[in-house]
């Protein structure tokens, strides 16, 4: 198994994206790229800690490749807006890709330099991507958010 990690606003849709894709095997949701230790849901809304929402993949590179992923990065948020995703607000909602290997880094920047010169979009990407560094845990509250909001609907 392998690990990725990206930031695309909102973390719970970023996660329910990311759980449909074949060959990924768990998600979670939590923050990383801050400077403050333990942060909560809390803290970090408060913009105080630097981090960023956070989706981490563990998944099957020989069922699907971080290219792969990195596709459904892009086509689940706005990567020109900066630090911002629909009426999210705030670094803690910037487009970020946090990369575990020197080939993540590699593939991920060659994927910017691809999107760049594709002409999609009429404004500059505004996707950061830095190494990956401490990954704090959201609390289970957040974890696969929109499939306990759909279980819990159907069970009323």
């Amino acid at each position: 198994m392998e690990t990725a990690t990206f930031g695309a606003g909102c973390f719970w849709g970023v996660e329910a994206a990311f759980s449909r894709v074949k060959g990924v095997v768990s998600t979670s949701v939590g923050y990383m790229g801050g400077h403050f230790e333990h942060p909560s849901y809390l803290d970090v809304l408060s913009r105080i800690t630097g981090h960023a929402e956070v989706v981490q993949v563990k998944y099957d590179p020989l069922i699907v490749s971080y290219e792969t992923l990195l596709d459904v990065f892009w086509s689940i948020h706005d990567p020109t807006s900066l630090n911002r995703q629909g009426a999210d607000r705030g670094e803690q909602y910037r487009s970020v890709i946090f990369y575990h290997t020197s080939e993540q880094e590699h593939i991920a920047r060659q994927s910017i330099e691809n999107l760049e010169r594709s002409g999609k979009y009429q404004k500059a990407l505004a996707t950061q991507i830095q190494p990956a560094s401490t990954y704090w845990l959201a609390t289970e509250e957040h974890q696969q958010y929109f499939e306990k909001k759909r279980h819990k609907q159907t069970l009323t």
